[in-house]
């Protein structure tokens, strides 16, 4: 049997935090979790992270960009986010989904996308409440305590820190464009995690 191939390297998942989650597991997430540590916060199965980026890839590619919504309300995932949408050219939704944009055709925001990416079913929980109810497929980022009712892709992983954010919208970006054919190879990607990473202002005291 093959030995699996990552999409990337795993002590660039381990440097991101991408597996480390919280101390909270919620129903549907079991599944995903690797071990306890000793601190009791869950840590995540870094193959089947992976696994599942390629899966969600996948299925975004499938999509013609105008079809796709993406959307993220905290501040480390909406940059990520918003990367994420410009390089594969979807449609970004910066903060809180009001209630209507999908189902009121009379708002001036209304959107009908055929596909909704999500960073965390918790903070989006009225983005995923308004898909379902248009039969809407949402891919989402989730951690050990979301909530995965009417989601249909888990991407299991930490949805709250700024480089695991930012590590798996890099890698999500790079394979929905090599499942379009629009690059071939990694090396042709010119985009870097730092692209994708929140910029933390220092003040000066």
């Amino acid at each position: 049997m093959a030995e699996y191939e990552y999409l990337a390297d795993q002590n660039d998942y381990l440097e991101a935090g991408i597996h480390i989650a919280t101390k909270v597991r919620s129903f549907g997430m079991e599944r995903f979790i690797y071990k306890v540590r000793d601190d009791g916060l869950y840590l995540l199965d870094l193959k089947t992270i992976d696994m599942r980026i390629g899966i969600a890839a996948g299925m975004i590619a499938r999509y013609n960009p105008e079809e796709i919504a993406v959307t993220a309300s905290r501040i480390y995932a909406m940059a990520a986010a918003e990367k994420f949408a410009e390089i594969i050219r979807a449609k970004f939704i910066k903060g809180r989904v009001t209630p209507g944009v999908f189902t009121n055709p009379f708002r001036k925001d209304f959107v009908e996308p055929k596909l909704l990416v999500i960073s965390d079913s918790r903070n989006e929980r009225q983005a995923v409440k308004e898909a379902s109810k248009t039969s809407i497929p949402v891919v989402a980022l989730c951690d050990t305590d979301n909530l995965t009712k009417f989601i249909d892709l888990i991407i299991p992983a930490n949805n709250r820190g700024r480089k695991s954010l930012a590590f798996a919208y890099f890698l999500l970006a790079k394979e929905v464009l090599k499942r379009r054919g629009e690059i071939k190879s990694d090396e042709d990607f010119k985009h870097t995690v730092n692209d994708f990473e929140a910029k933390v202002e220092t003040r000066v005291q």
